[in-house]
């Protein structure tokens, strides 16, 4: 559960820099791109009403979206090229999923059963990759299914692979301009990740299509290296991301090999549960800090109690980000989102998995999990260099912002619970493995005493999916994330139960300066 929140003295910020006056957030529009790139992880969604429309597949409002974030929303390029490759294979009554390698094929295919087929289309250009997907007779159920499990796993085709596709075909006149990065684009990723895990070697450092592929990967390697050793139970500690619950509910065993811990705070309860099952726990899976509600660990105890019992450890920092936190002498793998502040451009979608070189079995994780893990796709890659680089820079202007934020609605009468990785509850344990007392990421998250949606439909603020980018951006995340619990009195109690209030806003703080964004929160609370 939720640590009350401890009477604290208002903390004295120093005084904002002084910045001219203008108008930094003007009105999105309806399911336009954040930020406007036709590879842009999020879309605008300024109303509640829309956020519902959202949810509920409405046309009124799934019509004015020209794209969504790529797990969830699939891309209008990958739609026109399934279309087209279903034509030419002669499949134009069938439904088409284009997935990011053969071997994701595959894997969809065996979860759809049959009759879903693998199709594969050959190069359209001279040394070109292969186009591959699934296809099945038209089913509402298949169809969500097919979803589901890509989004859950990461397994879509890259929207610049389908670009590219497209182009090569003929049916776009031309590829979007965009910076690249000029040299060996791997290796520069590498080379910048390596500064956020000292000690990780060139190999260590294994690229993803996305973060959730990442997670994915990562689990089912550690996963299968535990079964060999007859240990089958995976902890799930604190609310985590949606689709890290879905990998860890549909991917261990069945009953009795899932456990939720709900209160990354009670260390009373994991070692209960290691006294009596410690022999057959696989891992522990843990964010640090959770999503959403930014609770911090006692990570090198925790790293301690499964070290002492053989359980593997696997830590997810995306929501502070990998450069603010020092997990990796903690964890057997590291597992982020690079989606999130190493492309804080917000127009691609990567991942990394981390092998904890010192780790003892790292030299198997380090094999299977590079076997499993979906690539990057070469202009993703290419992207995601010429944008790393920039992260300090950017972490710099979200960590003097975010603060000053916090500081106002934790002092504003309308607001009721604010949550970052400084609330009192988990303080010490974030500065345990911060990299330095400012590393703060940019995330806060907070619920409000008066009506969500008031709030909500006049805040000038970006509204859409994700974090991490230069771009300011809130949401609704429990409605996003989790509409099926928000929308029934059994999803509520299960939301209560782990200390989350269905209202609660998540707020990723941008560049922009910080007197404008609380401006904007100012306006919309009163």
């Amino acid at each position: 559960m939720t640590r009350p929140r401890t009477c604290q003295p208002r903390r004295r910020l120093a005084t904002l820099p002084a910045f001219p006056r203008m108008s930094v957030f003007e009105p999105l529009p309806l399911g336009q791109r954040i930020p406007a790139s036709l590879h842009a992880v999020s879309c605008s969604l300024p109303t509640m009403a829309d956020v519902r429309g959202y949810e509920e597949k409405d046309p009124a409002v799934t019509r004015h979206l020209t794209s969504g974030y790529p797990r969830f929303v699939v891309h209008p390029f990958l739609a026109r090229l399934a279309r087209h490759l279903a034509e030419r294979q002669g499949l134009a009554d069938r439904t088409v999923w284009l997935t990011s390698s053969l071997a994701m094929a595959d894997e969809l295919a065996e979860r759809l059963g049959p009759p879903a087929t693998v199709i594969s289309a050959p190069p359209s250009t001279l040394g070109g990759p292969e186009v591959h997907g699934v296809a099945h007779p038209p089913s509402a159920e298949r169809a969500g299914l097919a979803r589901t499990f890509l989004q859950n796993v990461g397994g879509f085709l890259s929207s610049r692979a389908a670009e590219d596709e497209l182009a090569a075909r003929g049916l776009l006149e031309a590829v979007q301009p965009e910076a690249s990065f000029a040299g060996d684009a791997l290796a520069e990723v590498r080379r910048q990740l390596r500064t956020a895990f000292p000690g990780a070697g060139e190999c260590d450092v294994l690229p993803a299509s996305c973060g959730m592929n990442a997670v994915y990967a990562a689990f089912r390697a550690a996963a299968e290296l535990q079964a060999s050793r007859g240990r089958t139970i995976w902890v799930q500690l604190g609310w985590l991301y949606l689709d890290t619950i879905a990998i860890l509910r549909k991917f261990t065993g069945g009953p009795g090999q899932y456990v939720y811990l709900r209160d990354v705070f009670d260390r009373a309860a994991l070692e209960r549960l290691f006294a009596e099952q410690g022999g057959r726990i696989a891992g522990i899976l843990a964010e640090v800090p959770t999503n959403p509600l930014i609770q911090t660990p006692d990570v090198p105890a925790l790293a301690a109690l499964a070290r002492r019992h053989g359980a593997l450890l696997v830590l997810d920092p995306s929501i502070a980000g990998a450069a603010n936190v020092e997990l990796l002498p903690h964890a057997d793998v590291v597992v982020s989102s690079l989606t999130k502040y190493s492309a804080s451009e917000g127009d691609l979608m990567a991942g990394v998995a981390v092998i904890n070189p010192a780790a003892p079995d790292a030299a198997f994780l380090r094999r299977r999990i590079a076997e499993r893990l979906e690539p990057v796709y070469p202009r993703d890659l290419s992207r995601l260099a010429a944008q790393i680089g920039q992260t300090p820079e950017v972490l710099a202007r979200m960590h003097a912002s975010l603060p000053h934020v916090v500081a106002f609605l934790e002092q504003h009468p309308g607001v009721k619970e604010v949550f970052w990785a400084l609330h009192p509850a988990s303080r010490e344990n974030y500065r345990q493995v911060a990299r330095a007392p400012d590393a703060v990421g940019g995330i806060v998250s907070f619920t409000l005493r008066g009506p969500l949606e008031k709030f909500y439909d006049r805040l000038r603020l970006p509204k859409g999916p994700s974090f991490g980018m230069k771009t300011t951006l809130i949401c609704p995340f429990i409605y996003l994330a989790h509409y099926d619990l928000v929308t029934t009195p059994a999803g509520r109690a299960e939301l209560a139960a782990s200390g989350i209030d269905p209202e609660l806003l998540r707020l990723s703080v941008g560049v922009e300066p910080a007197e404008e964004i609380i401006a904007a929160l100012r306006d919309a609370l009163a």
